[in-house]
C-alpha cells in the first residue's frame, strides 16, 4: 500500500495563496510519479497536476497552468503543490497518490487503497 497523507488545506480568500503538502510514511517518494487531484461536490474527481519520480517532467490541467506548481523535495520526502492566484472554482478536497503515468495525470491510474482522507480547500470570501 502507497497511502499518502496530504495536508494543508484552509480556507481562503479569492487571489490568495496555499501551498499544499503531501507525505510519505514507509517509502521513498522519489521512486515514485506523484499526483494531485481534486473532487468538488457533484463532480468527478480529476487530475490537476502531476510530476515524474526525477522531478523533470510535469502536467498541469488547463486550469490551473500558470497558477499552480508542483514540486518535489528529496530530502523531506514530501511532494508540494502551490497555488496561486485561486478562484472560487478550485474549491474541492486534494488528494495526492501515485501514478503511473505523468502525462495522462488521471485518477483512474490510482489503485483505490491508495488514496487517502484529503485536505479540503475551500475559495471564498
Amino acid at each position: 500500500q502507497l497511502q499518502l497523507v496530504e495536508s494543508g488545506g484552509a480556507l481562503v480568500q479569492p487571489g490568495g495563496s496555499l501551498r499544499l503538502s503531501c507525505a510519505a510514511s514507509g517509502f521513498i517518494l522519489d521512486y515514485y510519479h506523484i499526483g494531485w487531484f481534486r473532487q468538488a461536490p457533484g463532480k468527478e474527481r480529476e487530475g490537476v497536476s502531476c510530476i515524474s519520480n526525477s522531478g523533470d517532467s510535469t502536467y498541469n490541467a488547463d486550469s490551473v497552468k500558470g497558477r499552480f506548481t508542483i514540486s518535489r523535495d528529496s530530502a523531506k520526502n514530501t511532494v508540494y503543490l502551490q497555488m496561486n492566484s485561486l478562484k472560487p472554482e478550485d474549491t474541492a478536497v486534494y488528494y495526492c497518490a501515485v501514478i503511473h503515468t505523468v502525462i495522462f495525470c488521471s485518477p483512474a491510474e490510482v489503485r483505490s487503497h491508495d488514496w487517502g482522507q484529503g485536505t479540503q480547500v475551500t475559495v471564498s470570501s
